[in-house]
C-alpha cells in the first residue's frame, strides 16, 4: 500500500479501490454504460415544439398556435418558369396540368390548388397539401419530388421545380448528415493520431478515446430518460457529441500522462495511480465541477432551447468525471507497463522523458518570467485588441437567407420568393379570444389586413390568409413581406405591427390576446432576450466559478486571476467572430456568405463553453504549480516547472479541441462554421497566449499573494484535498504537508 498520503482525500480513496479491485471497476462502468444506453433507447426522446424554445412575444404566439389546435398540413409549391425568354402560357398550363395529374395520384397528396400566375405572368404556381403529420413531411416528401422531376422531364424546354418546407427540410437532412458523417470520420482519426503523437504508444493512446466514447454513449442515453422531465431539442446530442469528446479526452489524458510520469520515475502501478488521482484527479473534479456551473447558467435564460443544451451538456460532463475517476484508475491498474505498449519508435523514446522540458514552452517562459510585468501587458493588450471589435456585435437567427446557395431547393426557392413575394417571409397575428368573439377578432384581422395593403412594407395579397380554430377561439393571419426575415425592413414592419396596427385592430376587441410571431419576430425577441439574461448568466456564471476555485485552492487571487484570464479570452473569441463573420473577407476561405450578424444563440453558449472549458486548463496548470509550492519550491520556479512539465498534457489536449472544433468550421451550416471557429480560435489562444505568456507573468508579479486568503476566509474553508509531499522525502516527513500562503 502506498505511503504517500497519511490521509487520503475522496479522490484518492475512490482510485485506490478502482485499481485494487480493477475487474469490479470496469465491469461496474461497462454495465453502467450498457444501462444507459439500454434505458434510453427504451424510453425515448421527448423533443421541444416550438413553443417550448420560444421566447417573448414570439413565444405566446406559438403558445395560442398550438392552443387553436391546426391541421397545419405541409405545403409544397411547384414552380412553372421559362427558362429563357417568356413564359409561354399554353405550355405551361399544360405543364402545370401534367404535374397535378401526376400529384394527384399520391397517397402523399391531399390538396391541390388550380395554377396562379404571377403578377408578371412569367410564373405558374400549384400549390400542393401534403396528407399527415406536418413534422414528417420531409421523410415522405420523396415521391412528390419525383413526380415533379417527371413532368420536369416531360417539359425540358421549361423549368418545373419544387419547393416548400418538406422538400428544402429533405434537402438540407441530406447535407447535414453528410457533413456530420465526415466529421464523424475525421474526427475520430486525428483525436486518435494526436494521442499517439502525446504519448508514442497505442494502449495510452486508445485510453482517453475510449473513456471519451463510453461517456458520450451513456450521457445520450442519460439524456433521452431525463427529457421526460426537460425536453430537448434536435441539437443536444451533437452538443453532448462535441462536450463529452472533448472533457473525456482532456481530462483522461491528464490523468493518464501523470501515472506515466510516476511510472517512469520508477513508482509502483498502485503509488503511480495513487499520485495522479490526488493530482490530476482532483483537478479533473475541479474541472468539472466548474464546467458544469457555466452550463448551469443556461438554465437563467428561460429559453428552452439553452436549457437543452445545458442538461446534454452538464451530463455529459459529469459522466466524464466519474469515469476519469473510478474506471480509469482501474483500467491504468490493469494494464501496468502495457499501457506504454504498443511503442511507436522516436516518439515513444520523446514522450517518456518526465523531467525533460520543453525547449519551446521553456524559451517563452524565459522570456515572460524576465519581464513579467512587460509580458502581461502585451498579452493583455493583445486580447484586447482583438476583443475590440466584440463592440459591434449584431446578431439574428439563422433565416432561409443563410442557406448554401449550392442547393437546388434553396435555389429554387429564391426563384419562387422573386415571382410570388407573398410566398417568401411572414409575420404570423395569433389571436386568442372567447368564442363569442370570433366575428369581432375576424372583422378586426381584415381590418389589420387591409391597412398592409399599400405599404411598400408589406407584400401584396390577393385575399387575406385568415384561418380560424375548429372551437373559434384561435385565429391567425398570415402577413407576408417582401424582404428577407432578418432585414431591418423586416424589422420596421413588425415593429409597426406590434406597437401601431395590432393595438388599433385587435387590440381593440374586448378580452382578445393578440401576439405577432414568425421568423423576423423570433430574431428579435431572441435577441432581447439575450441581452437581458446574459448579464445575469455572466455573474451566476462567474460568482459560482469564483466560490467553487476559492474553496478548492483556498485562494481568493488565484480564483479572481482564473476569472479575469476566462474573461479576456472569451471576450478574444467574440472579437474573432465579428471580424470573420461580419464581413465578408473570410467568405472564400471558409465558404460561407455573409449576413452581416453572428448567430444569435452563440454568444451565451460560447461564453458558457469557453468559460467551463478553459477552466479546465487553468486548473490543471495551476494544480501543478500548487503542487510544487507545497513542496517548498519558490513561487517563479514553480510557475516555470509547473507550466513546463504541464505543458505536454495542455498542449495535446489543445490540439485534439482545435482539431475537433475545426472540423466543425469545414461544415456547411453557417451556425456551424461560427460555433467551430469561436471554439477552436478560443482554445487556441487559451492554451498559448493566457498560459504560456499571462498567467505565468501574473503569478510571478504575485509571488506568495497567488495563494492569500483572509485568515477568517481560510479558516472557514475546508482543508484542502491535495497533500504533495516531496519527491524524496520519506514516510515521516510525508505527513507534514508543507503550507501554502
Amino acid at each position: 500500500m502506498s505511503e504517500h498520503r497519511r490521509r487520503p482525500g475522496r479522490v484518492v480513496r475512490v482510485a485506490r479501490w478502482s485499481a485494487e479491485h480493477r475487474w469490479r471497476a470496469v465491469l461496474a462502468w461497462a454495465a453502467f454504460v450498457v444501462v444507459c444506453v439500454g434505458v434510453g433507447a427504451a424510453v425515448g426522446t421527448r423533443s421541444q415544439s416550438d413553443a417550448d424554445s420560444a421566447v417573448g412575444e414570439w413565444g405566446r404566439s406559438e403558445r395560442i398556435v398550438e392552443h387553436g389546435n391546426f391541421a397545419d398540413p405541409a405545403v409544397e409549391n411547384v414552380l412553372v418558369t421559362s427558362r429563357s425568354g417568356p413564359l409561354e402560357r399554353d405550355r405551361a398550363g399544360a405543364a402545370a396540368a401534367d404535374v397535378s395529374r401526376r400529384l394527384d395520384a399520391l397517397p402523399e397528396v391531399g390538396t391541390i390548388s388550380p395554377p396562379v400566375p404571377s403578377a408578371d405572368g412569367r410564373a405558374l404556381l400549384v400549390r400542393v397539401e401534403m396528407t399527415g403529420d406536418a413534422e414528417t413531411a420531409g421523410d415522405r416528401v420523396q415521391p412528390v419530388l419525383d413526380a415533379t422531376a417527371a413532368a420536369q422531364a416531360a417539359y425540358p424546354a421549361l423549368r418545373v421545380e419544387e419547393v416548400g418546407a418538406a422538400s428544402i427540410d429533405q434537402a438540407l437532412g441530406k447535407m447535414y448528415e453528410g457533413d456530420f458523417r465526415q466529421a464523424e470520420l475525421l474526427s475520430l482519426p486525428v483525436t486518435l493520431v494526436i494521442m499517439v503523437v502525446a504519448f508514442g504508444a497505442l494502449l495510452a493512446a486508445a485510453v482517453p478515446v475510449l473513456l471519451a466514447l463510453t461517456s458520450v454513449a451513456a450521457a445520450i442515453g442519460l439524456s433521452g430518460l431525463a427529457s421526460h422531465l426537460l425536453r430537448v431539442t434536435e441539437t443536444t446530442a451533437s452538443v453532448v457529441l462535441l462536450i463529452g469528446m472533448a472533457v473525456g479526452v482532456d481530462y483522461s489524458l491528464f490523468y493518464v500522462r501523470r501515472v506515466r510520469e510516476e511510472r517512469a520515475r520508477g513508482r509502483t502501478a498502485l503509488d503511480a495511480v495513487e499520485i495522479a488521482a490526488a493530482t490530476s484527479g482532483r483537478a479533473i473534479v475541479v474541472s468539472g465541477g466548474t464546467v458544469a456551473v457555466a452550463m448551469a447558467g443556461m438554465f437563467l435564460t428561460g429559453s428552452g432551447i439553452f436549457s437543452s443544451l445545458a442538461l446534454g451538456a452538464i451530463l455529459v460532463v459529469a459522466v466524464a468525471v466519474l469515469g476519469s475517476v473510478t474506471v480509469l484508475p482501474a483500467v491504468l491498474a490493469a494494464l501496468g507497463g502495457w499501457v506504454n505498449r504498443p511503442r511507436v519508435p522516436l516518439i515513444h523514446r520523446l514522450t517518456m522523458r518526465p523531467n525533460r522540458d520543453s525547449w519551446l514552452w521553456s524559451a517563452v517562459l524565459r522570456a515572460t518570467l524576465r519581464r513579467p510585468a512587460v509580458a502581461l501587458l502585451v498579452g493583455a493588450a493583445a486580447l484586447v485588441a482583438l476583443a475590440l471589435p466584440a463592440l459591434g456585435m449584431r446578431t439574428s437567427l439563422p433565416g432561409t437567407a443563410d442557406l448554401p446557395r449550392s442547393i437546388p431547393a434553396v435555389q429554387s426557392y429564391d426563384r419562387l420568393t422573386a415571382a410570388y413575394p407573398s410566398e417568401g417571409a411572414v409575420h404570423v397575428v395569433a389571436v386568442e379570444a372567447p368564442a363569442e368573439r370570433a366575428e369581432e377578432v375576424r372583422s378586426a384581422l381584415l381590418d389589420l389586413a387591409a391597412r398592409t395593403n399599400g405599404s411598400p412594407l408589406f407584400a401584396a395579397a390577393r385575399q387575406p390568409d385568415l384561418d380560424v380554430s375548429t372551437d373559434r377561439a384561435v385565429s391567425l393571419l398570415t402577413v407576408s413581406i417582401p424582404d428577407l426575415e432578418e432585414s431591418p425592413r423586416a424589422k420596421e414592419s413588425l415593429s409597426l405591427l406590434r406597437t401601431t396596427l395590432v393595438p388599433e385592430t385587435v387590440g381593440r376587441v374586448p378580452g382578445a390576446e393578440a401576439a405577432v410571431g414568425g421568423g423576423t419576430a423570433a430574431t428579435v425577441d431572441f435577441s432581447a432576450m439575450l441581452s437581458s439574461r446574459l448579464p445575469w448568466v455572466i455573474a451566476f456564471v462567474l460568482g459560482l466559478t469564483f466560490v467553487l476555485v476559492l474553496v478548492s485552492f483556498r485562494s481568493v487571487v488565484v480564483a479572481a486571476t482564473a476569472i479575469a484570464l476566462n474573461l479576456l479570452s472569451v471576450a478574444a473569441a467574440y472579437g474573432l467572430l465579428v471580424l470573420v463573420f461580419q464581413h465578408s473577407w473570410a467568405e472564400g476561405l471558409l465558404d460561407f456568405r455573409s449576413n452581416g450578424a453572428v448567430v444569435a444563440w452563440l454568444p451565451m453558449f460560447l461564453f458558457v463553453v469557453l468559460f467551463g472549458l478553459s477552466m479546465d486548463y487553468h486548473v490543471f496548470v495551476v494544480s501543478r504549480i500548487r503542487e510544487l509550492a507545497l513542496r517548498g519550491v519558490p513561487t517563479a520556479e514553480a510557475v516555470r516547472q509547473g507550466i513546463v512539465r504541464s505543458a505536454g498534457a495542455v498542449t495535446s489536449a489543445a490540439v485534439v479541441m482545435v482539431a475537433v472544433f475545426a472540423i466543425f468550421a469545414t461544415l456547411t451550416g453557417l451556425e456551424f462554421k461560427q460555433m467551430g471557429v469561436g471554439l477552436a480560435a478560443a482554445i487556441l489562444l487559451d492554451a498559448t497566449l493566457v498560459r504560456a505568456v499571462l498567467l505565468p507573468a501574473a503569478m510571478a508579479l504575485l509571488g506568495r499573494w497567488n495563494w492569500w486568503a483572509p485568515a477568517a476566509l481560510r479558516r472557514g474553508l475546508p482543508s484542502p484535498d491535495l497533500e504533495i509531499e516531496p519527491e524524496h522525502a520519506s514516510p515521516v516527513d510525508r505527513a507534514r504537508p508543507v503550507p501554502v500562503g
